[in-house]
Formats: C-alpha cells, structure tokens, sequence
C-alpha cells in the first residue's frame, strides 16, 4: 500500500511533467535553424535592439551566400569578377564552388590580356603623336626657310656698283693682257721703268726744278 505521502510526490510529478511538455516543444520550434539568408533575416529583424539586429545580420551573411530568385532556386554574386552564378541551395555545392573558381581564373586571364592590348595601344597612340609633331616642327621649319628666301636683298649703293664694276673690268684686263704679252699691255710698265731710269740719271725734269725755284 502506497503510502499519502508518496502518493502526492507521485501526483506532483506527473503533473510537472504535463506543464513542461508544451514548453519543450516550443523550444524546440525555435530552436529549428532558418533554412537560408532570407529566413535567417527575418529572425534578424526581431530583434529587440538596433545593435543586436546588425550583429544576427552579419552572422546571417556569414553563413548563407546565396540569395533567392523570384522564379526559384538561389544566386551567388561573386565581387571579384562581379558576376552571378545561379546555384541550386542557399551555398554553392563544392562542384559549384570549383566551377566559380574556374570562372574567376579564366576572367583574371581576360583581365591581364585586355591589360596588354590598352598598353599597347596607348604605347602606339604616343609614337604616332610623336611623328605627328615632328611632321609639324618640319613643316613649319620649311615654311620659315621659304619666307626667310621670299624677302629682297638691300639695294646696292651706286658707288660701290661702279666700284665693283671697275675692279671686275680691272681683272679681265689683266686676265687679258697676261695670256696675250702684247705691247699694249707691257707699255704701262715699261714707261714707268723709263721715268724712273731717267730720274735716277738726270735727276727732275727743267720744268718741276724750276717751279720749285
């Protein structure tokens, strides 16, 4: 026979144990993890303050990389190549993963050629501008050159004309004379030679003493 006492413990527990039921139940109902980054922001945005929203955001971020599309399935925006992938969970399987990791090479080879031919480019545009300058300092040298040839040359003074004509005149005389050893030509000398001898021997002329008299 069970005794008053042991009876009420028993009663007591039972009852304890109908009460914390529901309450399990209910904790285990949020305890269940958000399925991806949508549903894990929506716990997020029930959080009582603005600091603890922004710190279950973060981590909601951590976990989840995809994002839903409309039409179904999820997407992975990748900023390094700045591109989507579509992706069939809310994270990329390791297939997709590689698949991605495929994609990024192949646009950092994409990046590193297009790199070269802007180089190249700009390396040509810069020798053509160069020749282009030369082509213009030696068109303008040219065009100097003309003008320079263009303006007249300061007129002759009359005296120096006639000077110059007789000095020219003086030359072909004695071109002349030295191929030719005419008479003519030796007359000059030969007088001179004469006057001399005769100052030497006789002294001057009657007439010039007697002007100096």
């Amino acid at each position: 026979m069970i005794s008053p006492r042991l009876s009420v413990l028993l009663i007591a527990a039972l009852a304890g144990c109908m009460v914390l039921q529901p309450w399990r139940a209910h904790a285990q109902w949020w305890s269940l993890a958000p399925a991806d980054f949508e549903a894990c922001a929506d716990v997020a945005e029930k959080a009582p303050t603005k600091e603890e929203k922004k710190a279950a955001l973060t981590r909601c971020n951590a976990k989840f990389a995809g994002r839903r599309k409309p039409g179904g399935g999820y997407t992975y925006y990748d900023f390094m190549q700045d591109r989507s992938f579509d992706i069939a969970g809310p994270n990329p399987t390791p297939a997709e993963q590689k698949y991605i990791d495929e994609q990024y090479t192949l646009f950092l080879d994409r990046e590193r050629r297009n790199t070269i031919v802007q180089e190249l480019a700009a390396k040509q545009q810069q020798q053509q501008q160069e020749r282009q300058q030369q082509q213009r300092e030696q068109l303008q040298q040219a065009a100097f050159k003309s003008e320079a040839e263009k303006v007249p040359l300061p007129p002759v003074s009359p005296n120096r004309q006639a000077a110059a004509a007789a000095e020219q005149k003086a030359r072909a005389k004695a071109r002349a004379c030295a191929a030719k050893q005419t008479f003519s030509c030796e007359w000059p000398r030969l007088s001179e030679g004469i006057n001399n001898l005769k100052k030497a021997l006789f002294g001057a002329s009657p007439g010039k003493t007697a002007k100096r008299g």
